[in-house]
């Protein structure tokens, strides 16, 4: 099973700061934004990893190098311009080949120890996992909706959410997933987007799921990037004074 970390794009909400950085170098707190994701999959067993980047990529490469610092062994792959998730994931395929994967987002930070839902991915014959998490405003997010232990659909940023289950940015997928990312085509915003792939795995009864129980951030916004902050902040046992 190999890690796919995706950090290409080019992080236009986290502006002007991104004009001339990688927005995954960016601090949280006192750790690059790229040692989350990073250190999520180490933790979960998943140690050899592709990280995707775009542009000021080598910024990532000097903040990772050989991923030796933290555990894991690092390869690197390149995405041009925002071309959307899918497409990113696509970049891994050379170094993937037919194993399984894990991607993560490298704006994506996760309390839990994601292991227990790598194993369950592990024991699954073939198909996809995503995680889930209940929010309080899910119109930002891809939201799946679900009956009982299947997911039914996914719609991407809902203007009237069907349910509060945001899909996180980790998925776990089979060596299928790059055919099926082969048969995208752009959407309205010229990307190949993650949904239509999660949804590909749905509609074959092929997508599995869990809901996590700690909390869970994404940083890829000037307001994001602060509460993952302070998380991490108060996860190291930091206490702010007035």
């Amino acid at each position: 099973m190999k890690g796919v970390v995706l950090a290409g794009g080019l992080g236009t909400r986290l502006g002007p700061m991104t004009q001339v950085a990688n927005k995954h170098v960016l601090d949280l707190y006192d750790e690059p934004m790229i040692h989350f994701p990073v250190r999520t999959l180490a933790r979960a067993g998943v140690t050899e990893l592709v990280v995707v980047v775009g542009r000021y990529g080598e910024q990532v490469q000097a903040v990772l190098g050989d991923g030796s610092a933290l555990g894991v062994a690092i390869e690197y792959a390149h995405q041009e311009g925002e071309a959307g998730i899918a497409d990113a994931l696509a970049r891994a395929r050379p170094h993937v080949g037919d194993d399984r994967i894990v991607a993560i987002l490298g704006d994506n930070l996760y309390q839990d120890d994601l292991r227990p839902f790598v194993e369950a991915f592990r024991a699954q014959e073939h198909g996809a996992r995503i995680l889930l998490k209940q929010v309080e405003d899910a119109r930002r997010f891809g939201v799946a909706t679900v009956d009982g232990d299947r997911i039914t659909g996914i719609e991407e940023k809902p203007a009237e959410p069907k349910s509060d289950l945001a899909v996180t940015g980790c998925y776990m997928y089979d060596a299928r997933v790059f055919e099926i990312v082969d048969g995208l085509e752009p959407s309205a915003r010229g990307e190949l987007e993650i949904t239509d792939v999660n949804n590909d795995y749905v509609a074959r009864g092929e997508m599995a799921f869990d809901v996590l129980p700690g909390w869970w951030t994404d940083a890829g916004t000037h307001a994001s990037k602060l509460k993952a902050s302070i998380l991490v902040a108060l996860t190291k046992g930091v206490t702010f004074h007035a």
